[in-house]
Protein backbone atom coordinates (compact mmCIF):
# COMPACT_ATOMS: atom_id res chain seq x y z
CA UNK A 1 0.00 0.00 0.00
CA UNK A 2 1.32 3.35 -0.89
CA UNK A 3 0.31 6.89 -1.90
CA UNK A 4 -0.34 7.67 -5.38
CA UNK A 5 2.34 10.74 -5.30
CA UNK A 6 4.62 8.84 -3.53
CA UNK A 7 7.27 7.33 -6.89
CA UNK A 8 10.00 6.19 -4.31
CA UNK A 9 7.29 3.72 -3.07
CA UNK A 10 5.25 2.38 -5.69
CA UNK A 11 7.98 1.91 -7.98
CA UNK A 12 11.40 2.01 -5.95
CA UNK A 13 10.24 -0.21 -2.96
CA UNK A 14 7.87 -2.22 -4.73
CA UNK A 15 10.94 -3.02 -7.12
CA UNK A 16 12.86 -3.79 -3.55
CA UNK A 17 9.74 -6.35 -2.12
CA UNK A 18 9.81 -8.62 -5.55
CA UNK A 19 13.24 -8.71 -5.14
CA UNK A 20 13.22 -11.12 -2.26
CA UNK A 21 9.29 -11.68 -2.35
CA UNK A 22 6.03 -12.74 -4.19
CA UNK A 23 4.66 -9.13 -4.85
CA UNK A 24 0.75 -10.28 -5.05
CA UNK A 25 -0.72 -6.75 -5.53
CA UNK A 26 -0.14 -2.98 -4.87
CA UNK A 27 -2.84 -0.61 -3.62
CA UNK A 28 -2.51 3.30 -4.88
CA UNK A 29 -4.14 5.60 -2.64
CA UNK A 30 -5.03 8.51 -4.58
CA UNK A 31 -6.64 10.37 -1.31
CA UNK A 32 -9.40 13.58 -2.61
CA UNK A 33 -8.42 16.97 -1.57
CA UNK A 34 -11.04 17.13 1.33
CA UNK A 35 -9.12 14.67 3.15
CA UNK A 36 -6.50 17.19 3.39
CA UNK A 37 -8.94 19.73 5.02
CA UNK A 38 -10.25 16.59 7.30
CA UNK A 39 -6.90 16.45 8.69
CA UNK A 40 -6.32 20.46 9.31
CA UNK A 41 -9.60 20.59 11.13
CA UNK A 42 -9.18 17.20 13.41
CA UNK A 43 -4.97 18.96 13.78
CA UNK A 44 -7.15 22.33 14.29
CA UNK A 45 -9.61 20.58 17.22
CA UNK A 46 -6.60 18.97 19.03
CA UNK A 47 -4.18 21.67 19.33
CA UNK A 48 -6.09 25.42 18.96
CA UNK A 49 -5.88 27.77 16.05
CA UNK A 50 -2.34 29.46 17.46
CA UNK A 51 -0.40 25.82 17.04
CA UNK A 52 -2.40 25.02 13.89
CA UNK A 53 -0.64 28.52 12.27
CA UNK A 54 3.05 26.99 13.29
CA UNK A 55 1.76 23.74 11.57
CA UNK A 56 0.63 25.85 8.32
CA UNK A 57 3.69 27.91 8.91
CA UNK A 58 6.09 24.63 8.91
CA UNK A 59 4.59 23.63 5.47
CA UNK A 60 4.83 27.13 3.39
CA UNK A 61 8.80 27.45 4.98
CA UNK A 62 9.09 23.62 4.11
CA UNK A 63 8.06 24.36 0.54
CA UNK A 64 9.95 27.60 0.01
CA UNK A 65 13.07 26.87 1.25
CA UNK A 66 13.53 22.37 1.37
CA UNK A 67 11.13 20.78 -0.74
CA UNK A 68 13.30 21.20 -4.06
CA UNK A 69 16.01 20.35 -2.61
CA UNK A 70 14.48 16.97 -1.14
CA UNK A 71 12.75 16.28 -4.25
CA UNK A 72 16.15 15.85 -6.01
CA UNK A 73 16.88 13.51 -3.26
CA UNK A 74 14.41 11.87 -3.61
CA UNK A 75 14.50 11.18 -7.20
CA UNK A 76 18.25 10.35 -7.14
CA UNK A 77 17.52 7.77 -4.36
CA UNK A 78 14.53 6.13 -7.06
CA UNK A 79 17.15 5.58 -9.42
CA UNK A 80 19.38 3.96 -6.97
CA UNK A 81 16.77 1.58 -6.36
CA UNK A 82 15.84 0.90 -10.12
CA UNK A 83 19.66 0.10 -10.68
CA UNK A 84 20.09 -2.33 -7.70
CA UNK A 85 16.38 -3.81 -8.54
CA UNK A 86 16.29 -3.64 -12.07
CA UNK A 87 12.56 -5.72 -12.49
CA UNK A 88 9.90 -3.48 -12.38
CA UNK A 89 6.75 -4.68 -10.38
CA UNK A 90 4.97 -6.59 -12.20
CA UNK A 91 2.03 -7.24 -9.66
CA UNK A 92 -1.51 -6.36 -10.60
CA UNK A 93 -2.85 -2.70 -8.78
CA UNK A 94 -5.75 -1.28 -7.70
CA UNK A 95 -6.28 3.07 -7.38
CA UNK A 96 -8.44 3.69 -4.56
CA UNK A 97 -9.28 7.03 -2.57
CA UNK A 98 -8.85 4.92 0.47
CA UNK A 99 -7.33 1.63 1.45
CA UNK A 100 -10.29 1.22 3.92
CA UNK A 101 -12.65 0.72 0.87
CA UNK A 102 -14.84 -2.26 -0.24
CA UNK A 103 -13.08 -2.06 -3.52
CA UNK A 104 -9.45 -2.56 -1.85
CA UNK A 105 -10.33 -5.17 0.30
CA UNK A 106 -11.80 -7.21 -2.13
CA UNK A 107 -8.38 -6.45 -3.90
CA UNK A 108 -6.32 -7.53 -1.01
CA UNK A 109 -8.40 -10.76 -0.27
CA UNK A 110 -8.31 -11.76 -4.24
CA UNK A 111 -4.71 -11.39 -3.64
CA UNK A 112 -4.11 -13.91 -0.85
CA UNK A 113 -1.13 -11.95 0.93
CA UNK A 114 0.82 -13.47 3.86
CA UNK A 115 2.15 -9.77 4.61
CA UNK A 116 0.80 -6.47 3.67
CA UNK A 117 3.25 -3.38 3.82
CA UNK A 118 1.62 -0.34 4.48
CA UNK A 119 3.26 2.66 3.49
CA UNK A 120 0.74 4.89 3.76
CA UNK A 121 -0.61 7.23 6.62
CA UNK A 122 -3.88 6.13 6.61
CA UNK A 123 -5.81 4.57 9.96
CA UNK A 124 -6.32 0.65 8.17
CA UNK A 125 -9.89 -0.43 9.70
CA UNK A 126 -9.33 -4.40 10.89
CA UNK A 127 -11.51 -5.65 8.25
CA UNK A 128 -8.28 -4.24 6.00
CA UNK A 129 -5.27 -5.45 8.19
CA UNK A 130 -6.38 -8.43 9.42
CA UNK A 131 -6.59 -9.56 5.61
CA UNK A 132 -2.59 -10.98 5.24
CA UNK A 133 -2.10 -14.64 6.88
CA UNK A 134 1.09 -12.33 8.78
CA UNK A 135 0.01 -9.20 9.49
CA UNK A 136 -0.21 -6.11 8.16
CA UNK A 137 3.36 -4.34 9.13
CA UNK A 138 4.54 -0.41 8.85
CA UNK A 139 7.80 0.41 8.62
CA UNK A 140 7.01 3.62 10.88
CA UNK A 141 9.56 7.00 10.88
CA UNK A 142 10.32 7.06 14.60
CA UNK A 143 11.33 4.54 17.08
CA UNK A 144 7.83 3.16 19.07
CA UNK A 145 5.98 3.86 21.29
CA UNK A 146 8.11 6.76 22.41
CA UNK A 147 7.27 8.58 19.26
CA UNK A 148 3.88 7.36 17.74
CA UNK A 149 2.19 8.88 15.02
CA UNK A 150 3.64 9.62 11.31
CA UNK A 151 5.81 11.84 12.65
CA UNK A 152 7.74 10.51 14.58
CA UNK A 153 11.18 10.95 13.65
CA UNK A 154 10.72 14.82 13.51
CA UNK A 155 9.74 15.20 17.08
CA UNK A 156 12.86 12.86 18.38
CA UNK A 157 15.03 15.61 16.10
CA UNK A 158 13.48 18.32 17.08
CA UNK A 159 13.53 17.50 21.03
CA UNK A 160 17.13 16.06 20.52
CA UNK A 161 17.01 12.71 21.60
CA UNK A 162 19.37 11.72 19.36
CA UNK A 163 18.74 7.53 20.86
CA UNK A 164 15.34 7.76 19.70
CA UNK A 165 16.25 8.48 15.90
CA UNK A 166 15.07 5.75 13.67
CA UNK A 167 12.70 3.70 12.04
CA UNK A 168 10.27 1.56 13.70
CA UNK A 169 9.50 -2.34 11.86
CA UNK A 170 5.77 -2.74 13.71
CA UNK A 171 3.00 -4.72 13.27
CA UNK A 172 -0.50 -2.83 13.03
CA UNK A 173 -3.54 -3.77 15.41
CA UNK A 174 -6.05 -1.77 16.86
CA UNK A 175 -4.18 1.51 18.00
CA UNK A 176 -2.16 4.24 16.43
CA UNK A 177 1.53 2.50 15.86
CA UNK A 178 0.80 0.58 19.05
CA UNK A 179 1.16 -3.11 17.92
CA UNK A 180 4.26 -4.96 18.19
CA UNK A 181 7.28 -4.32 17.67
CA UNK A 182 9.71 -6.67 15.58
CA UNK A 183 12.64 -4.37 14.97
CA UNK A 184 14.48 -0.77 15.06
CA UNK A 185 16.55 0.51 12.44
CA UNK A 186 19.00 3.79 12.44
CA UNK A 187 21.94 4.75 10.37
CA UNK A 188 24.50 8.26 10.33
CA UNK A 189 22.65 11.38 9.55
CA UNK A 190 23.64 14.86 9.11
CA UNK A 191 20.84 16.82 11.23
CA UNK A 192 22.31 20.32 9.92
CA UNK A 193 22.47 19.59 6.32
CA UNK A 194 19.87 16.90 6.07
CA UNK A 195 15.71 17.37 6.64
CA UNK A 196 13.64 15.27 8.70
CA UNK A 197 12.54 13.78 5.63
CA UNK A 198 15.53 12.54 4.20
CA UNK A 199 16.59 11.24 7.44
CA UNK A 200 13.64 9.33 7.85
CA UNK A 201 13.95 7.74 4.38
CA UNK A 202 17.47 6.99 4.83
CA UNK A 203 16.40 5.17 7.74
CA UNK A 204 14.46 2.89 5.75
CA UNK A 205 16.85 2.89 2.21
CA UNK A 206 19.97 2.15 3.75
CA UNK A 207 18.73 -0.77 6.02
CA UNK A 208 17.03 -2.68 3.17
CA UNK A 209 19.16 -6.29 3.36
CA UNK A 210 18.46 -6.16 7.25
CA UNK A 211 14.40 -5.17 6.77
CA UNK A 212 14.33 -8.31 4.19
CA UNK A 213 15.86 -10.58 6.45
CA UNK A 214 13.69 -9.33 9.37
CA UNK A 215 10.42 -9.97 7.57
CA UNK A 216 11.55 -13.84 6.45
CA UNK A 217 12.40 -14.61 10.06
CA UNK A 218 8.56 -13.17 10.90
CA UNK A 219 7.77 -15.68 8.20
CA UNK A 220 9.41 -18.09 9.39
CA UNK A 221 8.28 -17.51 13.35
CA UNK A 222 12.13 -16.78 14.35
CA UNK A 223 11.37 -13.49 15.18
CA UNK A 224 10.06 -12.36 18.69
CA UNK A 225 8.59 -9.18 19.03
CA UNK A 226 10.42 -6.59 21.04
CA UNK A 227 9.01 -6.20 24.79
CA UNK A 228 7.82 -2.32 25.24
CA UNK A 229 6.05 -2.74 28.42
CA UNK A 230 6.82 0.00 30.78
CA UNK A 231 8.05 2.66 28.37
CA UNK A 232 6.66 6.03 27.63
CA UNK A 233 4.51 6.33 24.88
CA UNK A 234 3.03 9.51 23.03
CA UNK A 235 1.32 10.11 19.93
CA UNK A 236 2.68 13.24 18.00
CA UNK A 237 1.37 15.72 15.69
CA UNK A 238 2.32 17.60 12.78
CA UNK A 239 5.67 19.26 12.60
CA UNK A 240 5.79 22.95 13.90
CA UNK A 241 7.74 25.72 12.80
CA UNK A 242 9.13 27.12 15.84
CA UNK A 243 9.96 23.93 16.62
CA UNK A 244 11.87 22.72 13.33
CA UNK A 245 14.03 26.58 13.76
CA UNK A 246 14.84 25.83 17.58
CA UNK A 247 16.23 22.19 16.13
CA UNK A 248 18.17 23.70 13.83
CA UNK A 249 20.00 26.27 15.38
CA UNK A 250 20.53 23.75 18.83
CA UNK A 251 21.68 21.37 15.66
CA UNK A 252 24.48 24.05 14.61
CA UNK A 253 25.04 24.77 17.71
CA UNK A 254 25.90 21.21 19.23
CA UNK A 255 28.28 20.96 15.44
CA UNK A 256 30.09 23.88 16.15
CA UNK A 257 30.71 22.72 19.61
CA UNK A 258 31.76 19.11 19.10
CA UNK A 259 29.00 17.59 19.89
CA UNK A 260 27.95 16.44 16.36
CA UNK A 261 30.10 15.42 13.56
Amino acid sequence: MCHHDAPLHFDGMARWLGSWSDLTGMVVIQEPRQRIWRRLRREFGRVGLMRLADVIAFRVHYRLTTSARDRAWIETALVQLQRRFPSPPKAPSIRVSTPNSQAAQEFIENAQPTFVLALCKNILTARIFKIPTHGTFVLHPGICPEYRNAHGCFWALATNDMAKIGMTVLRIDQGIDTGPVYGYFTTPFDEVNESHILIQHRMTLDNLDSIAGLFRRIHAGDAIPIPTSGRHSRAWGQPWLTQYVKWKREAKERRDAGDRP
